[in-house]
């Protein structure tokens, strides 16, 4: 909203001090326009809507449709203009985050029905308001009997019309394995599971299925026979009857039943067909003849066992080797598990929407919600585990112009996009990909950085060293954690590219000496060395120079690293990666090398996440801000001059990409993170405090196997994480003590970090003292009680931090908001919010307080927003006043120039600086960092004459601050810093 605007709304009083002017009214202005747009039909919109900004929403049992629905005013008068919501197809009733779809073409019961989403999308479209949806193409939860697909699988095998969905190899190296599912979903040894009589069969309805714990697991229509036969026997004496004639009949209809390894289609109908009519017949039998039902329960009960006699398992053990599935112990997954799945995750399967009837099953419901208007933009999950990812969007874009009835733009964008593409480095995202941008971890990495002082790496790094006793090289563990991760988590996926790529040399006379083990070595280390997640070379396609340079990038690094294995090797490998293949290679050679490098692609992706991602981040602990999805933590800090660099290139290419502070998928809150950057500012207080920290809370430490437990590093990254999160008071000083709340939430995080480091402890093999030292640690550090040495000499440097922080927090949010792209709000970060990683991100948010916030907002003065910061309204005050002005003008910020701004004076490098121009309408931003110069809070007089120049294309007449209206004072073309924060430690100045 326009100072203009505002204007209908204010009467400053001449006699009142500027300081304490109060703000205008935003429900009444907000109100006015919602009845002024009531009406207004979401189909009639221009296509692809760009929002102005985003609102994410975390659906779950906890907050449904109906929330949804009662939160949309709010979000409008926030400034909001469309909602962002986590996936909500059918998932796990459970499921907190909806990312284990069972069924992507029914909504999810447990947020509401389609008469509540509708409800919502009604409420959305009376606001003006859009939705952008998270969807998931590239798996399914498979852990339900829900997903009806992967049931169909388990008791069909290759046979089953769903089996070409997956991903699955039915011919492993592991003879057992052929034409089977390996299902590790035991929790201990199979023989063991089994003789403790966990494993049942059931039989309802004329189906027999399997029932572990609450798991139901179908069994083959081919193997009832097991249970019939005995039940047969078990009727003897009613032979002269019917039944007894009709058992037999059904036994003799299963011996004609078409295998589960049939692959041909007339006989998979068969199959599909005449199983259905045998459960039928079945049932009808048992409602006719209670004797047949009793006599299948009387065999299932001698199927099932009796534990303490592990013969009598014998024939249940028969007849689950006869199934569809193998079970194992949840552990074996890494070496032998034959489906692709989503990272290491056994419950999420990769589905194959390359395939064009897996892709229109999947996409039936999402593209019907975009033909009427209740979806007008797309998150589309995990790109990079899609087989062709351009290919995708392209076909996804042109559906969804057949969907909207409009002619595929020129562009070919029809329906706003973004991907969830994680870029590294200097990696960029790919011209030639139909999306909008990406989901915005790349700006928030480069927003962090920017309020890192760089000056301080060489005293942070050295005191990081000093405190864990050794140095840690970034690449080299990088490089070991891939290593890793290929070994414990992924190692079968790894095994089959080895195994295709010796299948791949032996087709060729100059490399079919290469060893099996020598292939598959040279795969391990070429993917440990690969320096981006993932190439994305194409049949039909040139090789871009862009891949060209990560392959050869990455063997020249394998080649330094592994003197040993024969060079010719990498030089074979390379060049299948990049398509060069032999002259007299066939057509069916040339396939297999092709699908190779597709298969290739998609593994690289998942080893750079489970090793970067799940494990570095938790280890190299330098300075945890920086470990950020998208982030890189062995850069130390980013220069003014770098940043606007990156908002030009955005500003060129990717204007409506969505910009992210705090995401479902952040390690901490941006706020948190903001606390964490301030570290940079104060390396000697940070030094002299761990000390210090070290020497209160030494005697709270455990000797376990010779290893003090918390270890160093781990210890390092806890004092962090307390200054991120420790609460504030109203009054800006810190909680005398800690809630029992808030240390169960740093337990849950330190347990979750430690077991994602796997050095002391892990998933995979929990080290429960090591677990019970950690957070016996964390709770006598906190312990409130006036023994407690730590927390007196804790609490000033909180303090320090905590206001240190606040302006980052404000600065981030302010460049968020004006920066080229789309702001993204997390939920429930419009206030200050210092969560962790989930799920402690993911707790219910408090909307009743934050609409009490927003309501009195109004009577709030600028000097009482700063004096009360803890309470977050400041930042409330920020987002809201600049998102509404977006809102009223959008071309400015999707269309408008981007200009840096230098500053000169004696804290020129404590500030940044931009303008937003647009026919000669204009914004100038001016945000604080490095603030430890200027002091709390960084306002007026002691910028001392740090000013900044504005350029001769603006004309300055009627500047004034868009947060309080008042009138900008220049000399020529130079406002001092003084003047313009001379209230508030932001500024955004605009001729609007």
């Amino acid at each position: 909203m326009s100072c203009r605007a505002e204007s209908r709304h204010l009467s400053f009083s001449g006699s009142r001090d500027e300081n304490n002017k109060r703000f205008f009214d935003p429900f009444d202005y907000a109100q006015g326009e919602t009845f002024a747009r009531n009406d207004k039909d979401m189909t009639d919109e221009k296509h692809p809507r760009i929002p102005s900004s985003t609102y994410r929403l975390q659906f779950n049992r906890w907050f449904t449709f109906a929330q949804a629905r009662e939160i949309v005013p709010y979000l409008h008068t926030l400034g909001v203009t469309d909602a962002y919501a986590s996936p909500y197809f059918q998932a796990s009733a459970e499921s907190l985050h909806g990312y284990d779809i069972t069924d992507h073409n029914k909504l999810n019961p447990p947020i509401g029905s389609r008469e509540d989403y509708d409800s919502w999308i009604a409420n959305l479209h009376a606001h003006s308001m859009g939705q952008v949806l998270d969807f998931v193409p590239n798996h399914v939860g498979i852990a339900e009997p829900l997903n009806e697909w992967w049931m169909d699988v388990l008791e069909n095998g290759p046979s089953s019309r769903y089996a070409p969905y997956f991903d699955i190899d039915w011919h492993p190296l592991k003879s057992d394995l052929h034409d089977k599912v390996l299902l590790p979903i035991l929790s201990d040894q199979y023989g063991r599971v089994l003789e403790r009589g966990e494993l049942q069969v059931r039989f309802e309805e004329g189906t027999f299925y399997l029932l572990y714990g609450s798991r139901r697991l179908p069994i083959a229509p081919g193997t009832y026979r097991y249970a019939l036969e005995i039940a047969l026997q078990n009727l003897a004496d009613h032979k002269d009857e019917d039944f007894y004639a009709e058992l037999q009949s059904i036994l003799t209809a299963l011996e004609y039943l078409p295998k589960r390894t049939e692959t041909d289609t007339k006989r998979i109908a068969e199959r599909i067909r005449e199983k259905e009519i045998i459960k039928r017949r079945l049932e009808r039998r048992c409602a006719e003849a209670p004797q047949v039902q009793q006599a299948i329960e009387k065999a299932l009960a001698r199927i099932n066992g009796e534990p303490g006699d592990a013969r009598s398992f014998d024939a249940l053990d028969e007849l689950l080797n006869a199934q569809s599935y193998r079970l194992a112990y949840w552990r074996v997954a890494a070496e032998e598990i034959n489906y692709r799945r989503f990272f290491d995750v056994n419950d999420l399967a990769a589905i194959r929407v390359e395939l064009p009837k897996v892709f229109d099953a999947v996409h039936r419901l999402v593209i019907d919600l975009v033909r009427t208007g209740a979806v007008t933009g797309l998150r589309i999950d995990h790109p990079d585990g899609l087989y062709l990812p351009r290919e995708y969007f392209e076909k996804l874009q042109q559906r969804c112009a057949k969907a909207l009835a409009i002619p595929l733009p020129q562009d070919g964008r029809a329906i706003y996009m973004v991907a969830e593409k994680i870029l590294t480095g200097a990696e960029t995202l790919r011209k030639d990909w139909l999306v909008h941008g990406t989901t915005g971890y790349d700006f928030g990495s480069q927003a962090a950085q920017l309020l890192v002082d760089s000056s301080a790496e060489t005293a942070i790094t050295k005191t990081f060293h000093r405190f864990i006793g050794h140095s840690m090289p970034f690449g080299h563990l990088l490089y070991a954690k891939k290593l890793q991760v290929m070994k414990l988590a992924l190692a079968n996926d790894v095994d089959v590219l080895g195994n295709m790529v010796d299948r791949l040399s032996e087709q060729n006379r100059w490399y079919r000496d290469f060893t099996l083990e020598a292939l598959a070595r040279a795969v391990r280390e070429t993917i440990a060395c690969f320096p981006v997640y993932r190439t994305y070379l194409a049949p039909g396609r040139p090789v871009s120079d862009e891949d060209r340079q990560v392959v050869e990038r990455a063997i020249a690094a394998a080649k330094r690293r592994n003197p040993a294995i024969e060079e010719s090797i990498f030089n074979f490998l390379r060049d299948v990666l990049l398509f060069r293949f032999p002259e007299n290679l066939g057509a069916e050679a040339r396939a297999a090398h092709t699908h190779f490098v597709l298969k290739f692609q998609q593994t690289t992706g998942p080893i750079m996440a489970k090793g970067l991602e799940d494990t570095v981040f938790y280890i190299y602990n330098r300075l945890a801000a920086l470990n950020e999805v998208g982030g890189d933590p062995q850069q130390f800090g980013l220069s003014v001059e770098a940043f606007h660099e990156r908002n030009l290139d955005r500003q060129r290419n990717w204007p409506a990409t969505l910009l992210a502070t705090s995401t479902h998928d952040t390690k901490r809150s941006e706020d948190a993170r903001a606390r964490i950057v301030a570290i940079s500012e104060i390396p000697e207080l940070w030094r002299q405090s761990l000390r210090r920290w070290r020497a209160s809370n030494r005697r709270w430490k455990r000797t376990i196997n010779d290893a003090e437990a918390p270890d160093p590093n781990e210890e390092y990254l806890l004092y962090q994480t307390l200054l991120g999160t420790w609460p504030i008071q109203d009054s800006g000083e810190p909680e005398g003590a800690a809630t029992a709340e808030y240390i169960g939430r740093i337990q849950v995080y330190m347990g979750k970090a430690l077991h994602e480091a796997k050095l002391n402890t892990s998933w995979i093999q929990p080290n429960e003292e090591w677990d019970a030292a950690m957070r016996d640690f964390i709770a006598k550090i906190l312990d409130p009680s006036p023994r407690n040495k730590f927390l007196p000499v804790f609490l000033p440097v909180v303090q320090e931090i905590a206001r240190l922080g606040v302006i980052n927090s404000l600065t981030q949010t302010l460049l968020k908001l004006t920066s080229p792209g789309v702001p993204d709000i997390y939920q429930g970060n419009e206030i200050l919010d210092y969560s962790l990683v989930d799920p402690d991100n993911r707790r219910p948010v408090d909307y009743k307080r934050r609409r009490e916030l927003l309501e009195a907002l109004p009577a709030a003065t600028p000097d009482e927003l700063i004096r009360s910061w803890p309470d977050g309204r400041i930042k409330m005050f920020l987002t809201q006043r600049v998102l509404q002005f977006r809102r009223e003008h959008a071309d400015l910020f999707h269309r408008g120039e981007y200009l840096p701004l230098g500053a000169n004076g004696t804290f020129a490098e404590c500030c940044v600086s931009f303008v937003r121009e647009l026919a000669g309408k204009w914004i100038v931003v001016v945000a604080p960092r490095l603030s430890s110069h200027i002091g709390f809070p960084p306002t007026g007089e002691p910028w001392k004459d740090t000013t900044v120049e504005f350029p001769e294309t603006l004309s300055l007449d009627g500047a004034h601050d868009l947060f309080t209206c008042r009138p900008i004072h220049h000399h020529g073309r130079k406002v001092s810093i003084s003047d313009a924060m001379s209230i508030l430690p932001f500024a955004v100045i605009t001729n609007l």
